[in-house]
C-alpha cells in the first residue's frame, strides 16, 4: 500500500492549513481559467462569422447552451477570487476554502459540458450529426473517466482503507 500523507504529517496550524489549501486551489484555478476564457472568447465571436447564418436551428440551440455553460463556468471559477477579496481579513478562510472547492467543482463540471457541447456544435457544422455524436460521446466519456471516475474511485478506496483500519 502506498504511503499516505495526513494532517498529522504536517506541522501546521489550522490557519496555516487553510492558507495552504486556498493557495493550492487558486493555483488550480490558474490552470482552468484560461481554458474557459479562451472558449468564451471564441464563442463570443462565432456569431459574427460569415458562415454563422448557415447553422441549423438545432445548432443555434447547441451554440446558445454552450455559450451559457461557458459563461456560468467562468462565473463559478472566478467566484473564489471575488469571495476571497470580499472576505479578506475576516478570519473565515476555512469557510472560504470549502466554498471555493464547491464552486470550482461546479465550474469545472460546466466547463466539461461546454467543451463537449462545442465539439457537438463544430463537428455537426463541419461534418454531420453522427460524427458529432461519436466525437462528443468520446470526449464526454474521457472527461467523465479522468475528471470524475478516477478521483472518485480513488477516494472510495481511501475511505475503505480508513474504515478497514483497526
Amino acid at each position: 500500500m502506498a504511503e499516505r500523507t495526513s494532517v498529522a504529517d504536517r506541522d501546521e496550524t489550522p490557519s496555516e492549513r487553510a492558507d495552504r489549501n486556498l493557495a493550492e486551489l487558486l493555483q488550480e484555478l490558474r490552470v482552468a481559467l484560461p481554458g474557459v476564457q479562451v472558449l468564451f472568447a471564441f464563442l463570443l465571436i462565432v456569431p459574427f462569422n460569415q458562415r454563422f447564418s448557415e447553422v441549423t436551428p438545432v445548432q443555434e440551440k447547441v451554440y446558445f447552451g454552450v455559450l451559457m455553460c461557458t459563461a456560468f463556468s467562468a462565473a463559478l471559477l472566478i467566484a473564489p477570487s471575488m469571495n476571497h477579496r470580499l472576505l479578506f481579513r475576516q478570519g473565515d478562510k476555512d469557510h472560504l476554502v470549502k466554498l471555493a472547492n464547491k464552486l470550482t467543482i461546479a465550474g469545472l463540471t460546466l466547463m466539461a459540458a461546454a467543451m463537449t457541447g462545442v465539439i457537438v456544435f463544430i463537428t455537426d457544422f463541419v461534418l454531420d450529426g453522427v460524427v458529432a455524436a461519436i466525437a462528443a460521446g468520446a470526449l464526454a466519456l474521457t472527461l467523465i473517466v479522468l475528471w470524475y471516475g478516477m478521483p472518485l474511485a480513488r477516494r472510495a478506496k481511501l475511505l475503505r482503507e480508513v474504515n478497514d483500519t483497526p
